[in-house]
């Protein structure tokens, strides 16, 4: 057992200089890869007890099971969304937008952003008062309309249905607000407005509350799919009869209306290693799908708004990376972005390790074959005859050199070497010594 230790610490003290070599490669690992995704990010949602808020709230909640923590910042809305995302400093990486503020967007500063996808779709809801004949957008002039706040996803919605009809802002009636919301609403139901646009999932207590008023109808979009040919933003939903409140049959029957999509837009400080853990959240939020939505339908890759990351393009057509479908987001993250890094590792590694058992058998035999250096240096002085007169001197030296061998540790494989040197270096002292002796007596005969 002695000897076996004793043989690899030999071993481990011949190949030490593995150590650094491999430490040096695995630190360039860890300097060249990209660092690992954060476990937190700041999230835009929108006005409390909105559609995004609520949305944001369940997205957090699925992300905290992960470990991730998610803040979660209030908002005037989409527009504003997107200036938080495009600020110098944005505090916020990731956001909720309505589908189609994009185009509002100069070139510059819609290449900056991009879309993780649809997590689902608020439609556009046109409510106007009974007893108004509603056939055409071109009918709205004369009215009191809502055409919601400035600066909401609503407005950029109105605007752009308006804008499909030739109906410019300039042009706009001065008796059309820019009124949006639960103000819109209640506005609406005294009578104040005759006609409001609001957009929210059918679910949306204050699209419920204007559903359920008998005073109250809702607009038949029936020109849908020209709408939609001229803006691909937005998507044509069928709301079928009764949906919307079963009990007092409303909608009366099937009407058309127009929708955009609530999308996931990230800025660059937004990390790509997030986007499956986010895409999956909203899988999950998503998963039961509403009353329009069809379970497991949303997240999707449609419509295309912004350009669309190329890791969330990976998700929709493979998705969850291999290790996040079996480990928790922290260590299969971790171990996704390294395991790439492993492929050249090794390609270094595998002439390395074949180097390791040539450079050993080297470095043990030159602790033995060093000393053949003294042993030639004196066989050729034996052949030139050139050998100096003081022999004793030599033999002293070697016989020195024999003491200092016999403390040379070796493998024991190596033994049989270390044996052969003691042989050859006693065959020297031994011919020095007969050499001296022939002096010696040749010395006596002519003295």
């Amino acid at each position: 057992m002695r000897r076996v230790l004793k043989d690899l610490k030999i071993i481990l003290l011949a190949n030490l200089w593995v150590v650094p070599v491999l430490a040096a490669l695995i630190g360039a690992v860890f300097y060249f890869v990209a660092p690992p995704p954060p476990l937190h990010a700041s999230m835009a949602t929108g006005a409390e007890g909105g559609n995004y808020r609520l949305f944001a709230e369940k997205l957090k909640h699925e992300l905290a099971k992960q470990g991730f923590e998610l803040t979660l910042v209030p908002s005037a809305g989409s527009r504003d969304n997107l200036q938080r995302l495009l600020a110098e400093q944005p505090e916020v990486q990731i956001a909720l937008v309505q589908s189609g503020l994009e185009r509002q967007l100069e070139t510059a500063e819609r290449d900056r952003l991009q879309s993780l996808g649809a997590v689902y779709r608020e439609p556009l809801w046109l409510f106007y008062r009974q007893g108004i004949r509603l056939d055409r957008i071109a009918d709205l002039l004369p009215l009191r309309l809502g055409l919601g706040g400035e600066g909401s996803g609503t407005r950029a919605a109105s605007e752009a249905i308006l804008g499909a009809n030739a109906i410019a802002p300039q042009q706009y009636p001065a008796s059309w607000q820019s009124l949006g919301g639960n103000k819109a609403a209640s506005a609406l139901l005294a009578g104040e407005l005759d006609a409001a646009f609001f957009v929210g999932p059918a679910e949306n207590q204050r699209v419920q509350r204007l559903a359920a008023s008998p005073e109250l109808r809702l607009a038949n979009f029936r020109r849908a799919a020209a709408y939609e040919a001229r803006l691909p933003f937005l998507q044509r939903v069928t709301i079928d009869e009764g949906l919307l409140n079963l009990a007092l049959n409303s909608p009366p029957h099937d009407t058309l209306t127009l929708s955009p999509m609530a999308t996931l837009v990230v800025n660059e400080d937004f990390h790509p290693g997030l986007v499956p853990l986010f895409l999956e959240a909203s899988r999950e939020v998503m998963k039961q799908g509403n009353l329009l939505d069809r379970a497991g339908a949303f997240p999707s890759a449609a419509p295309r708004t912004f350009e669309l990351s190329a890791d969330a393009a990976r998700y929709y057509s493979k998705g969850l990376p291999l290790l996040q479908r079996y480990l928790p987001f922290r260590i299969a993250s971790l171990a996704d972005r390294y395991i790439i890094l492993l492929i050249p590792l090794i390609v270094v590694l595998i002439p390395l390790l074949k180097a390791v058992g040539p450079l050993y058998r080297w470095r043990i035999r030159a602790r033995i074959y060093r000393w053949y250096r003294y042993l030639r240096e004196i066989d050729r002085q034996l052949d030139a005859g050139t050998l100096p007169d003081r022999l004793g001197s030599e033999i002293e030296r070697l016989e020195q050199l024999q003491d200092e061998l016999a403390k040379v540790e070796v493998p024991l494989s190596y033994s049989s070497e270390l044996y052969e040197l003691h042989v050859h270096l006693r065959y020297v002292i031994e011919r020095l010594q007969t050499l001296q002796r022939r002096r010696a007596t040749q010395a006596e005969t002519v003295g």
